[in-house]
Order: C-alpha cells, then sequence, then structure tokens
C-alpha cells in the first residue's frame, strides 16, 4: 500500500513548512579570519645603505621599509614576517616576506604598487598569493647563501660594495677540501656570534645542518663563490665559515682543522667575521605554498 494510505501523512521537507536549516553565525572573530587574505612576497635588495632586515626605531631597515608602503597601501596595521633577519650590508637576491591583509588588491597590483613607492634598492621580484598556512619564516624549509671574493688586482669601483677584495694568494684546492667538511649536522658555536650573555649562549640551540657547499670560481674567472645550502642559520655563522675558509687558503689553519673547530666550541679559534658586503641571501626553499 502506497504510503499515504497508511493512516499517517508523508513525511515533507522542513522548507514545505516554512523553516529553513541555517548554519550557525559566524562570530566577529571567525568573520575576520575568513575575510583575510594571505600574500608572499619574493624581495631582492641592495642591503648598503640599510641597517638589516629587521625593524629598528629611527634606522632604515627592508623590513620597515616594504612595511611602511604596505601599511599605505592597505590603511592597516600589516605585519610583514621575513624567512631570515639578514645582517646591516648583506644583499638578497631571493628573500622571501609574507603578510596578511584584508585589502582588494590583487598580487600583481601590489607588486606594481610596491615597486613604485619602495626605494630603489628594494625591489620585490614577484608577489603571489597562499593558503592561511603560510608564513615565510616558520614554512621554510632551507636557504642558500652566497659569498663572493673578488681575486682580481684591482675591483672595479661599480663591484666594491658587492664583493671582498681579497688579491693574495690562496691555496683553493685546500679551501674547496674544507668547505665540504661543513656538510652534515654540526654544532656550530665556533661559527656564530655571541649574544652577548654567557647564559643565553648556554640556553641556544648551536646545531644547524647544512645540505651542501661549493666553492668555485664565477664565470669570468674573476671572483670566487662560496655557496652553503642548509636548513637554517646562526647570526654571522656564514661569514665566520668564509673567514675559516680564508685562513686554509692562507695557510693558518689545516683542512682536518675544521673537524676540531666543532669540538673546540670556541669561536675564537675558527677564522675571522668577514664583512658583510660580500654576503647574499640567494634563495629560501618553502616547497609548495
Amino acid at each position: 500500500m502506497p504510503p499515504g494510505k497508511r493512516g499517517h501523512k508523508t513525511r515533507q521537507p522542513l522548507r514545505a513548512y516554512g523553516f529553513v536549516a541555517q548554519e550557525k553565525p559566524k562570530t566577529h572573530a571567525e568573520a575576520w579570519a575568513t575575510s583575510m587574505r594571505h600574500l608572499k612576497l619574493t624581495i631582492a635588495y641592495d642591503g648598503t645603505n640599510f641597517h638589516g632586515w629587521q625593524f629598528q626605531r629611527n634606522k632604515p631597515t627592508i623590513q620597515g621599509e616594504i612595511v611602511s608602503v604596505l601599511r599605505r597601501l592597505t590603511q592597516e596595521n600589516v605585519q610583514l614576517y621575513g624567512a631570515g633577519r639578514t645582517d646591516a650590508g648583506v644583499h638578497a637576491l631571493g628573500q622571501v616576506g609574507s603578510f596578511r591583509t584584508r585589502s582588494a588588491l590583487s598580487a600583481a597590483e601590489f607588486q606594481r604598487a610596491l615597486n613604485a613607492l619602495l626605494p630603489s634598492e628594494i625591489r620585490i621580484v614577484a608577489a603571489e598569493e597562499t593558503g592561511p598556512d603560510f608564513n615565510a619564516r616558520w614554512s621554510a624549509k632551507g636557504k642558500v647563501y652566497r659569498y663572493r671574493i673578488y681575486r682580481g688586482k684591482v675591483v672595479p669601483p661599480f663591484l666594491w660594495k658587492y664583493v671582498l677584495h681579497y688579491p693574495f694568494p690562496l691555496e683553493e684546492r685546500a679551501m674547496h677540501d674544507a668547505a665540504a667538511r661543513f656538510v652534515g649536522t654540526h654544532d656550530f658555536t665556533s661559527f656564530a656570534a655571541s649574544t652577548g650573555s654567557e647564559d643565553d649562549d648556554k640556553e641556544r640551540n648551536m646545531m644547524r645542518e647544512i645540505f651542501s657547499t661549493e666553492l668555485k670560481r664565477s664565470d669570468d674567472g674573476e671572483e670566487l663563490w662560496f655557496t652553503v645550502h642548509g636548513q637554517s642559520f646562526l647570526r654571522y655563522m656564514v661569514r665566520k665559515m668564509v673567514g675559516t675558509l680564508l685562513d686554509v687558503g692562507r695557510g693558518k689553519l689545516n683542512v682536518e682543522d675544521i673537524a676540531a673547530l666543532f669540538e673546540m666550541k670556541d669561536r675564537s679559534k675558527s677564522g675571522p667575521t668577514v664583512p658583510p658586503q660580500g654576503l647574499y641571501m640567494v634563495s629560501v626553499d618553502h616547497g609548495e605554498v
């Protein structure tokens, strides 16, 4: 027998009675969060006239310049996160920053506007929208740095702000062998700057993993490039590594001394901290964003 003949009414959808199931209203915080957009910037800069990446009051920094323009464009209190904190005088070819905004500007419009308003020493190489879980710093899986040493007798005037000039004899074969000794997971206490506090130094995790190193001449043969790819880096770490390689090249240290320096955990025993102008952040590994 059909259902309608069994002495009771066939069930009707709620809509037939004027009732419609509704989603639970979003809280203000939930509504705000879902309206936020997440953007990634790939940034190149000449660090010569800046006091590093990180914001400093009353001093020009890369982060400070970009944040200032972003706040003008969005009228929001934008926070910009960087993949790494390059020091004063250090350059970048592929630094990465990320920020959140409710602005309707597209990624391409942000790129054009930033490049129009930023100092010419800072360029936004690329801009793209990402998922909400992306953070330039915490999502980074590795970074590549390069240090340039100019080996010619006379450094060209348009290069002196971007290289270390060292025209003196070096045993480059020994330096190459020593560079390979940095690969792996080690305690890099001997190759990092102190925090200025013995207690803080003792509490820091000084273990770092280096995926690869390369020491080679540039295509024109005038420069010696040290390129290092690692998970993360301590302050001055790459510059101390380069100073140590130079000491190997000068004969002050042996290739076998690299392993001993790891064991010593004494920064006074490694090579000097070379100047910042030869150092570049080349790229950052983030995988899929």
